[in-house]
């Protein structure tokens, strides 16, 4: 069986370039499951403490240098969990996250959620993904 990735966004709902409302994925291939990102470099130095731009690219890349280490790339991402400080601009993370994310012709479904705050007191957003590589 093929593999299939449908991006669904039906008329009765909003559609965003951002976000799809729904993803299928049906046939073989892998799954890859990204645990929440914080902007911290690998030797756990914090980037743009105070910044949500600076550490909303760096959340971004770290999800992408572990999406290419699993043998994905943004391109295979069908979901977003995005949990955000109370008081933080979404629209201002979405902006910094395009940046990473440019060239996506089908956006992943996407969760955004306030939270009070983070294990480290200086991370101000913190996201997780999932992939899908269909099989070559």
């Amino acid at each position: 069986m093929a593999t299939m990735i449908e991006h669904i966004n039906p008329d009765s709902l909003l559609k965003s370039p951002a976000f799809s409302q729904a993803v299928t994925v049906e046939g073989g291939g892998k799954t890859i499951y990204i645990g929440g990102q914080d902007a911290v470099l690998s030797n756990n130095e914090l980037v743009g403490r105070g910044d949500l731009n600076a550490q909303t690219v760096q959340v971004m890349k770290n999800i992408r240098i572990a999406l290419e280490a699993a043998g994905g790339g943004w391109k295979d991402v069908v979901k977003l969990n995005i949990f955000l400080k109370q008081g933080q601009d979404a629209g201002g993370a979405f902006k910094a996250a395009q940046s990473e994310m440019k060239g996506m012709t089908k956006p992943p479904v996407v969760t955004v959620v306030y939270v009070a705050g983070f294990g480290n007191p200086d991370f101000l957003l913190e996201v997780d993904a999932v992939a899908f590589v269909p099989a070559s």
